[in-house]
């Protein structure tokens, strides 16, 4: 309960700064990125060009990387404008979309967390286990090694998040059907969500944009990683409810979706928030 309180608070205090929020991001969910940014209630901008990034990144409150549709191009702008905001104190979440898919997507991902000192890392398991070094399986850009909710599964997935932030010095975010966050000393988990959030592109961006509106409102970082996975969580909660009231698809709850993050308030953030912290 204190716990989802905090998490309230930080939404309030985001709504009331309204950071900018830098993202260099890929083309398939860049529309719905930048929406689910202004409608948790950050201002989002979208550029990516490497003659202006690091002007850009000078003006914001995070910076998010999202390798989800990598090309060369893009990849010497996030060296760029990781560079720079770290000049500037300003955090980084990179999302390593599809990291062991191909030998070019994991080495560039691994670049970036070399050349860049990253505040959060936000992936599912197989990105994470890949950049980690351990063997993993993918399908495109998505997990092939789902969370399950067994207790050994679990107890073995946090290990690997625990030892992925001591190592990286970064937090370490998974997300699944249970969502792992951690700074390598203190480990959430969330089980907010919906399976169906799994049925239309774009959720696990979404939620990577959430965390980087709440980094530029927030001075704890472990902290506003967990506010946007819950944030997230709830939002594909209400918006399934929604649809299936309704008789609808995942069009519908897509639009839904949205729709729930603007909505949000601390008071539901408190009730519903399914937090636990070890």
């Amino acid at each position: 309960m204190e716990t989802c309180k905090k998490i309230g608070e930080l939404l309030c205090s985001l709504r009331e700064k309204n950071p900018l929020i830098h993202n260099i991001t890929n083309y398939v969910t860049v529309n719905d990125c930048a929406n689910i940014t202004l409608a948790i209630g950050a201002s989002p901008v979208m550029a990516d060009d490497i003659n202006e990034v690091k002007d850009m990144v000078s003006l914001a409150s995070s910076l998010i990387l999202n390798i989800g549709t990598l090309n060369k191009r893009t990849v010497e702008s996030m060296i760029e404008a990781g560079k720079r905001a770290n000049e500037l104190n300003i955090p980084i979440i990179l999302d390593p979309v599809g990291a062991g898919a191909t030998k070019y997507r994991t080495e560039n991902a691994n670049r970036i967390i070399d050349e860049i000192k990253l505040s959060v890392v936000r992936g599912n398991i197989s990105e994470i286990k890949t950049l980690y070094g351990l063997e993993t399986q993918t399908k495109g850009v998505d997990a092939s090694e789902p969370i399950s909710s067994s207790r050994d599964e679990l107890t073995e997935i946090k290990e690997i998040a625990r030892n992925f932030a001591k190592k990286f010095n970064t937090i370490c975010a998974i997300t699944g059907a249970t969502d792992i966050i951690t700074d390598g000393k203190t480990i959430y988990s969330v089980t907010n969500g919906h399976k169906i959030m799994s049925k239309i592109t774009g959720t696990g961006c979404m939620c990577t944009s959430l965390i980087g509106s709440y980094l530029g409102a927030a001075d704890n970082y472990l902290l506003a990683a967990l506010s946007g996975i819950v944030s997230m969580g709830i939002a594909g909660e209400k918006a399934f409810e929604k649809m299936n009231k309704n008789d609808e698809g995942t069009g519908s709850f897509k639009t839904y979706l949205i729709d729930s993050i603007y909505k949000l308030s601390k008071e539901e953030i408190i009730q519903r928030g399914k937090v636990y912290e070890e």
